[in-house]
């Protein structure tokens, strides 16, 4: 008698669960194998190689060329300085070309033999391209590329009205940062060079207001391990994951829930509350230090470090925590700011903050974006 096509379905049905447990628990088994032996075992030879090799090996910059994106202030401009002050060449991309211009010249004071000035919106990939292009065709190589550009908002998601706006974020923040090492790949594996992207600790932390942003800064992270996995040691891949730091953001550009970008220091205020804003040069000091020691990745302030790994083990904290920090009810403060209020937290932020400062927003900066499109 011939088994009914019925049989045959359930026998398949029952081997592909098996095959499926089988799986389950190797991964498992793999886990626990990974946990209670190869991470103890691994400690002791990366304290070695992070405390004897790698200080050995640091990379000699002088003469390697530089692509920075979002050059023109904040984090891209403190590494312009701090890059230039080892003897690199240096390729500065922002919309922005006056301020571009600026930061050329203090890049060259500070010891950069060649500085290339290239006015391009990198959420545009052919103003991506053509910004690679143009590095290399100046230089004749690519070393490093730093994807830098960022922009951020800080507003409950529901509070949005204009919900379609904030496609720009992700253009800039993670699209920004995909298309200029899309096109430079091909010369940094020419190279053995180094992609370097500043991502956040917003990545891996759910702070409220930032969901977008967050979402971001995420995909940015993923993203760029994933390349680490395709590629090996052929190319370096280096992420920053800063806290707060000094930066136009941190000054309070933002973009709003109507989705126009306009400062906002009060929203910044709470947003930040009690914690540290760190000197942006500190930060790029300790990043530089980080990309010559091929290290993978560098989070400053130091006392963001633990955050991933309470994510993993203990995500419940970080959003009980988000929550009793930011969530009000209507007609009060939230508690990160009634928190800097009393214990005037706001005079530890670095002098460029407390100084209110202009910023250049995106009404004031069209006129560049225009010149930089038809560059």
């Amino acid at each position: 008698m011939r088994p009914s096509k019925h049989t045959g379905r359930t026998i398949l049905a029952s081997l592909m669960d098996l095959f499926l447990l089988l799986h389950s628990v190797l991964m498992h088994i793999s886990a626990a194998i990974i946990i209670l032996i190869y991470i103890p075992l691994s400690i002791p030879v990366k304290l070695f190689v992070w405390a004897v090799v790698k200080p050995l090996r640091k990379e000699d910059l002088r003469g390697k060329v530089v692509l920075i994106t979002g050059a023109s202030s904040g984090i891209g401009e403190e590494l312009a300085y701090q890059y230039a002050k080892k003897g690199a060449c240096l390729s500065l991309v922002a919309r922005r070309k006056q301020a571009l211009e600026g930061v050329a010249a203090a890049a060259r004071e500070r010891g950069s033999p060649d500085v290339l000035v290239v006015p391009a919106d990198v959420s545009d990939p052919e103003q991506s391209r053509r910004a690679v292009e143009q590095t290399v065709s100046h230089f004749g190589k690519l070393n490093h590329l730093v994807a830098n550009a960022g922009t951020w908002s800080i507003c409950f998601f529901d509070e949005i009205t204009n919900i379609t706006a904030f496609t720009k974020m992700m253009d800039v923040n993670f699209w920004g940062s995909v298309y200029p090492a899309y096109y430079a790949l091909p010369h940094l594996k020419a190279s053995k060079g180094k992609l370097v992207v500043s991502s956040s600790i917003a990545a891996t932390a759910p702070a409220s207001r930032l969901s977008l942003y967050n979402a971001t800064k995420a995909a940015q992270l993923r993203f760029y391990e994933t390349l680490r996995s395709e590629f090996g040691s052929e190319v370096g891949i280096t992420i920053l994951t800063a806290g707060f730091v000094e930066s136009e953001m941190t000054k309070g550009k933002a973009i709003q829930r109507d989705g126009e970008v306009a400062v906002d220091e009060e929203a910044r205020d709470a947003q930040i509350g009690v914690f540290p804003v760190a000197r942006v040069q500190k930060l790029c000091e300790v990043a530089l230090n980080g990309i010559r020691r091929g290290d993978w990745y560098v989070t400053w302030p130091s006392l963001y470090r633990p955050v991933p790994l309470i994510a993993c083990l203990a995500p419940e904290v970080l959003t009980w925590q988000s929550y009793a920090l930011y969530n009000a009810k209507k007609g009060s403060p939230p508690l990160s700011q009634r928190m800097q209020e009393a214990t005037g937290a706001k005079r530890f932020y670095p002098p460029s903050l407390r100084r209110h400062p202009g910023v250049k927003t995106e009404r004031t900066d069209d006129h560049e974006e225009d010149a930089a499109s038809n560059v």
